[in-house]
């Protein structure tokens, strides 16, 4: 067996319709097309999803999801993630030198998620409950 012997196997290659030549090759007159409307014509054409004028079902059906504005301003920080800038004080300012928020950042809030092992004073950040017991417990204080 040589590269210019190799062919594809029966049936694997289909034959293409010939449209237009004639009844007994069964695509004759009209081609496969029906008889006359918009899909007949050359150029005939509907866009994506078009019903017949009938309300089109993207738009029957409700709106789903939402994309809150006041969450680009807010963020969570962890236990552990406190020990990280390394300051006395840790407020806003001092997370987002230390890149632990983004820039645009108003409101943080510490959750209780992981350990902390070092006393740390908090001013301006919301703090949950659990959060607040272990960063006392740990020796720190909230303002």
């Amino acid at each position: 067996m040589r590269l210019n012997e190799l062919s594809p196997g029966n049936g694997a290659k289909k034959e293409g319709k010939r449209f237009g030549r004639g009844h007994s090759a069964g695509q004759g007159k009209t081609c496969g097309r029906g008889q006359k409307g918009q899909h007949s014509r050359s150029g005939g054409y509907h866009k994506v999803g078009f019903e017949g004028g009938q309300m089109p079902l993207q738009r029957r059906l409700p709106k789903v999801g939402f994309n809150s504005r006041m969450a680009r301003y807010s963020a969570e920080l962890r236990l552990h993630e406190l020990e990280l800038p390394g300051d006395d004080v840790i407020d806003i300012e001092s997370l987002k030198k230390a890149d632990l928020v983004p820039a645009q950042t108003v409101k943080v809030k510490v959750i209780k998620s992981g350990e902390i092992n070092k006393a740390v004073k908090i001013k301006g950040l919301a703090v949950t409950k659990g959060a607040r017991a272990a960063i006392e417990a740990a020796g720190g204080s909230i303002e």
